[in-house]
C-alpha cells in the first residue's frame, strides 16, 4: 500500500532550512559563475540523446514521444549542452562559458540536483577546475581534490593483460603482480611532489600523461588535494584529464576533460545534494 504522504524512493523533497540552503549553494554557485563570463541555460528535461552519456543505458528514465521515438529523462547535462549549442544555437551565439543548475534523473526515480559548467573548445582542465574550488571555499569547504589522468588506465590496459573492469574495481594486485618497480611507484602514486621521481622510471607513453597531470596541478593553489593516477571514470564521455571533489566516500563534485564531435570541451558538475547535505549535518553538530 502507497500512502497518500509518500514520495518515491529516490526523489527529493527541500523544506524550510533545507530549502534555504539548497538556494544558497545555487546562489553562491550563480554568481560565481556569473562573474567569471559564464551564461546560464536550462537544457530540456526530455532527451533523445541520452544514450551518448552514460555508460549503463539500464539507468535512463524511457519514455516515447507522440510519433513513439524513444527519449529519455535528462540523465546527464553535458552532452546535451554541448549537443544544443552546437545543433541549435550556433547561429545565435558564440559564447563558449556556459552553466547550468538543474537536476538529472536516474532509473527507476533518483534526482539528483547538479550545479555544472561547460568551457567549450578549451582544453585546460584548470580553466574550469579553480572555479569549481572558488564555489566550495565561498561555501567555506575544503574537501579532498583527487586528480586523474583516463588515458594512464588504457595505456595499462594495452601493455598488460588487465581489464578496465580492474581499474574501475580498484584491483590493484593485478599490477602489484607484476612486480615492476615503475609500476608499482605508479599504483602508489599519491601527491605531486612525488611525481617526477615517477616519470624518470615510467615508459614515455605513461610519461606524457603524468607530465599533463603535473602541469596541471601546478595551475591548482588549493592544499587538500592527491594524485589518483589508477582512477578510471565510467562517463562515456572524459578522455583524459579528470578530477573528483571528495570527502569519506562522498562524491561532491567531478569533471573533466571531453571530446564531443572533434570538439574538445572541459567542464565540470557539483552535486548539490551531496554538499547539502553535508553543510546540513555540520550545522546540526
Amino acid at each position: 500500500m502507497i500512502f497518500e504522504h509518500e514520495i518515491p524512493e529516490g526523489s527529493k523533497l527541500y523544506f524550510a532550512d533545507s530549502a534555504r540552503q539548497k538556494r544558497h549553494i545555487e546562489q553562491v554557485a550563480s554568481e560565481l559563475l556569473s562573474g567569471r563570463g559564464f551564461l546560464e541555460i536550462v537544457t530540456p528535461l526530455f532527451s533523445y540523446h541520452q544514450h551518448q552519456s552514460i555508460s549503463d543505458e539500464k539507468q535512463l528514465v524511457r519514455v516515447n514521444d507522440r510519433a513513439n521515438h524513444s527519449m529519455s529523462l535528462r540523465a546527464d547535462s553535458t552532452i546535451d549542452v554541448v549537443r544544443i549549442l552546437g545543433k541549435r544555437l550556433d547561429r545565435n551565439t558564440a559564447h563558449k562559458k556556459w552553466f547550468y543548475i538543474q537536476p538529472v534523473f536516474r532509473y527507476p526515480a533518483e534526482e539528483q540536483y547538479q550545479v555544472g559548467a561547460e568551457y567549450l573548445d578549451k582544453s585546460d582542465l584548470s580553466q574550469v577546475l579553480n572555479i569549481a574550488l572558488d564555489i566550495f571555499e565561498t561555501l567555506q569547504m575544503q574537501p579532498l581534490l583527487q586528480i586523474s589522468n583516463i588515458n594512464i588506465p588504457k595505456k595499462l590496459v594495452e601493455m598488460f593483460d588487465i581489464a578496465l573492469d580492474d581499474f574501475r574495481h580498484i584491483n590493484i594486485e593485478k599490477l602489484l603482480d607484476l612486480e615492476l618497480e615503475w609500476l608499482t611507484k605508479l599504483v602508489y602514486l599519491q601527491h605531486v611532489e612525488q611525481i617526477d621521481e615517477v616519470i624518470a622510471l615510467v615508459p614515455d607513453a605513461i610519461k606524457t600523461e603524468l607530465l599533463k597531470i603535473k602541469e596541471m596541478s601546478s595551475k591548482i593553489a588549493y592544499s587538500n588535494s592527491v594524485i589518483a593516477p589508477l582512477y578510471y571514470a565510467e562517463m562515456l564521455y572524459y578522455d583524459e584529464l579528470f578530477f573528483r571533489i571528495i570527502e569519506n566516500n562522498d562524491v561532491y563534485a567531478s569533471g573533466g576533460r571531453y571530446s564531443n564531435e572533434a570538439r574538445t570541451s572541459v567542464g565540470f558538475a557539483i552535486y548539490i545534494d551531496e554538499v547539502l547535505e553535508a553543510k546540513m549535518t555540520k550545522g546540526n553538530r
